[in-house]
């Protein structure tokens, strides 16, 4: 299986998926990868990572089905399925087929932060092996939409 690039699905400081206030992405409960905190903004633009389907998905996250096989996984915030969806636009439906850089969600992160909920955004590998990813962003470093966050072979 050839390696997939993962890139950066909004604009933010990297965050290592260890320091996430949440054990299910701390502990890679889920899978391995890395988080990225956007800057506490009224509207942040969450693009696809990679080429896919959009699988799972909610105001707050989802999952883009590649066409390998694997899933990657972005989950908007930490808790924020509380808000019910307020804050978060949808772009696409589930099903849709979406190119890396097509906008999916677009959310407020300053939003989040006034209910007391942190905005850190795991970007996780669903269910890969913690050996098959290799981080390319650097905890702290600030990236962009579609700047490279890991590859996963």
């Amino acid at each position: 299986m050839s390696s997939l690039l993962v890139t950066s699905p909004l604009a933010g400081s990297v965050v290592a998926l260890s320091a996430v206030p949440d054990p299910v992405f701390s502990q890679q409960i889920v899978g391995p990868g890395i988080a990225i905190d956007p800057e506490p903004v009224e509207h942040s633009h969450v693009v696809a990572p990679a080429d896919g389907r959009i699988g799972s998905l909610f105001p707050h996250a989802f999952a883009l089905e590649t066409t390998s096989g694997r899933a990657i996984l972005v989950h908007l915030g930490i808790d924020t399925v509380n808000l019910r969806g307020d804050g978060f636009t949808l772009h696409v439906e589930a099903g849709a087929e979406v190119r890396r850089g097509d906008l999916v969600i677009t959310w407020d992160p300053a939003r989040v932060v006034a209910a007391g909920l942190s905005t850190v955004c795991p970007v996780v590998a669903l269910q890969a092996e913690p050996d098959r990813v290799r981080v390319r962003a650097t905890a702290g470093a600030a990236v962009v939409a579609q700047d490279p966050l890991f590859s996963w072979s």
